[in-house]
């Protein structure tokens, strides 16, 4: 396997083109190592690390409409034939209506659903908490991510998912909750480009968040209190997820050119390609892969991690 992986307890099971003779390879030297299928408009993946499952936020549905049929799947990384349904919207008095990104603090998984912060325990999936950010003006939050201080950050993108596609009406924000659930925005306005995946940058001790701007996307970052956003990449329109690596690389996900990128030493090379509107994509910490949601396929590849070295 490129990048020194070698998986063999991995399941690809997938449509008609679910693996080639010899697995797709990138100028970056990875490699797609499976393939799982059977989703509802994937949106984000997450891995635990602790339970080595992968989370999947399903929005079955457009993204913006409250139907409250949202669900969240449980994979077990070891086997990915084995799916299981973690939560489900409208069961067991749940609210779920469309989920995106989604972050893990203790033993709850906070879960991004239009207008709302939801929180359930990453175990048995019960419900734990709703914080509401209607009030806030919320339009559209996409992704939350936790900080080393425990406050969880979230972006508004601004945008509406409806049956006439991707609508951008405006709204841009970056919320902070603290303690409390107190919610506060700290930061808003066109100047941040419709603001989508965020992460921590643990490596770095920094932030990052990448724009879906429809024409010039950007990969931006700041420091703890910072209200300066500095660019660290561009590219020509709606990035989606991002995630840091250890080793400092970072990954980012393009609906425009349909490509995982690897960001290193200021260079920008294209990980995967071919992968249609790569939405919130994951890390497998264990395995060295990328978890890419593929919502117009209604599936999740997974692709082989290069080493920093090769």
């Amino acid at each position: 396997m490129a990048g020194g992986v070698l998986i063999t307890s991995l399941v690809a099971i997938g449509c008609g083109d679910q693996w080639e003779a010899s697995a797709r390879q990138t100028d970056a030297r990875s490699t797609r190592v499976g393939a799982i299928i059977d989703f509802h408009e994937p949106e984000s993946v997450k891995y635990d690390a602790d339970q080595d499952v992968y989370f999947v936020s399903n929005m079955n549905g457009f993204g913006s409409v409250k139907d409250n049929n949202g669900y969240i799947s449980r994979v077990r990384a070891s086997n990915i034939n084995d799916i299981q349904t973690l939560v489900q919207g409208g069961t067991r008095g749940v609210t779920l209506h469309a989920p995106k990104g989604m972050a893990i603090h203790g033993d709850t998984l906070w879960v991004c659903d239009i207008d709302a912060l939801r929180g359930f325990d990453r175990h048995g999936g019960g419900a734990l908490a709703t914080i509401d950010f209607a009030p806030y003006g919320a339009v559209l939050l996409n992704d939350v991510a936790v900080g080393p201080d425990g406050s969880l950050h979230v972006t508004d993108t601004g945008i509406q998912m409806t049956d006439k596609g991707v609508i951008f009406s405006g709204g841009d924000k970056l919320f902070v909750v603290g303690p409390n659930h107190a919610v506060r925005v700290a930061a808003s306005g066109a100047q941040l480009m419709k603001p989508n995946g965020i992460t921590w940058d643990a490596a770095a001790k920094r932030w990052l968040y990448v724009s879906f701007d429809p024409f010039n996307s950007k990969l931006f970052t700041f420091h703890e209190g910072d209200s300066a956003r500095a660019v660290l990449d561009s590219g020509h329109g709606k990035w989606d997820g991002v995630e840091g690596l250890a080793d400092g690389r970072i990954l980012l996900s393009s609906w425009t050119d349909s490509s995982v990128h690897l960001i290193a030493n200021g260079r920008d090379e294209r990980l995967v390609r071919n992968v249609p509107a790569p939405a919130d994509i994951g890390v497998d910490t264990k395995r060295r892969l990328v978890l890419i949601p593929l919502g117009v396929l209604s599936r999740v590849e997974l692709w082989s991690i290069p080493s920093a070295d090769r």
